[in-house]
């Protein structure tokens, strides 16, 4: 037994640094961004996913209550034994729409879908070579290990280190590049334009992670690919629906011959329960709803801006101001703790502080998402709020 107590010792020790507390959040359908917790009542949430609201918009809620009605609660199996309903088979043709892509295939969630395809579309040709961004979400690293091939680390949205490493390797070598057109952390965009003409010129096939960009940006909500007049240049296109469509789930979308190899083999798709018919229809509504509103990508947009301006006004360091992703540098991990939790209990503002191992030790930020159902007014107080937070707790000035 003490084998045991020596080990559970020890893996106490390596947690303790890294032991996370999770706020229990009940959001208030049809009032987000408020919601409710047990110990601080209402409060505003300002580092939420939800980006355009879409988790709260009425069609999408009545789409869900409808789907459960017809077929219950959830799928009933995995998708090729007995769990593929129709909500989901015109999801993925719905996706595969708004990408000007032949095919998608439908996750159970963001991770899932890159871990997945990744796996396949990467370890299943021989000798592949791939050249990943350094700040790469953990999905794809997880993906690209688990395929197998050989990985080449790009500094972090530099064309000039891709192109050193592609040229190193053998022409002959099947390529694949990826890369996040919005970069979850820094909310930074990938320079598109560029890879996609290094991928041309090397024989590179491109995937590309738009889980940050799609419902918020491009025409009808396709991404950042599609807003600059790429998307016909990245041969496969990763989402979520978790994000931008306000629901649960992820996906992948492309040529037909790679969306049957990522079904035929993909574990994380074969190896789970499909999600449930109520979620694929909810989220089939708030695709179709964006890809016919401009509305929510306009407020997104105007709430991004403000937000950026009054933060440069107070002299309160951020990463990027090229997305609604307004990451805060803190740079220490007990400062940025302590003005979060300093935050919620004298301003009812909820921000995440965010640590290792989402970011590296020693750039720890506040990322701030001022959301399409946030108003002018409550961005200022809440900025009013994080300049008295930041005073009083020393934080870095830029």
């Amino acid at each position: 037994m003490s084998e045991y107590m020596d080990f559970f010792a020890r893996l106490a020790q390596e947690t303790s640094e890294r032991k996370r507390e999770f706020l229990q959040l009940g959001r208030i359908a049809g009032r987000f961004p408020v919601a409710s917790t047990s110990e601080d009542g209402e409060i505003s949430v300002w580092c939420s996913n939800d980006y355009l609201g879409m988790g709260q918009h009425p069609a999408v809620l009545a789409a869900m209550k409808r789907a459960v009605d017809e077929y219950g609660a959830g799928s009933g199996g995995s998708r090729n034994i007995g769990g593929t309903n129709h909500y989901h088979v015109a999801l993925e043709k719905e996706l595969a729409a708004l990408h000007g892509k032949a095919d998608a295939v439908l996750f159970t969630s963001g991770y899932s879908a890159n871990e997945g395809a990744l796996s396949v579309l990467a370890g299943r040709i021989d000798d592949c070579a791939v050249f990943s961004d350094r700040l790469n979400h953990a999905s794809i690293i997880d993906g690209l290990r688990h395929s197998g091939a050989e990985k080449f680390i790009y500094r972090h949205n530099d064309c000039a280190h891709l192109e050193e490493l592609l040229s190193g390797v053998d022409p002959d070598r099947p390529k694949l590049i990826v890369t996040e057109s919005v970069h979850s952390m820094r909310g930074d965009i990938a320079p598109l334009a560029q890879i996609a003409d290094i991928a041309k010129r090397y024989g590179a096939v491109t995937f590309l992670d738009e889980v940050h960009a799609v419902g918020m940006y491009g025409p009808e909500g396709a991404g950042i690919a599609a807003r600059e007049g790429l998307a016909a240049e990245f041969t496969v296109v990763m989402g979520t629906l978790a994000k931008g469509f306000g629901t649960t789930g992820g996906y992948v979308a492309g040529p037909t011959v790679l969306m049957d190899a990522v079904r035929a083999f993909a574990r994380s798709f074969i190896f789970t329960t499909a999600l449930p018919p109520s979620v694929a229809a909810g989220a089939l509504a708030a695709v179709r709803h964006l890809r016919g509103s401009a509305t929510e990508r306009e407020r997104l947009a105007a709430n991004a801006r403000l937000t950026h301006g009054l933060l440069r006004e107070r002299r309160i360091p951020f990463l990027s101001d090229q997305t609604h992703i307004v990451s805060a540098v803190v740079g220490e991990d007990r400062l940025c703790k302590a003005m979060s939790a300093l935050l919620l209990e004298r301003h009812g503002a909820y921000v995440q502080a965010v640590d290792a191992p989402s970011v590296p030790k020693g750039e720890e930020i506040l990322r701030i998402a001022p959301s399409a159902v946030h108003d002018s007014a409550g961005i200022r107080r809440f900025v009013d709020a994080l300049e008295a937070v930041w005073t009083d707790l020393g934080g870095p000035r830029g």
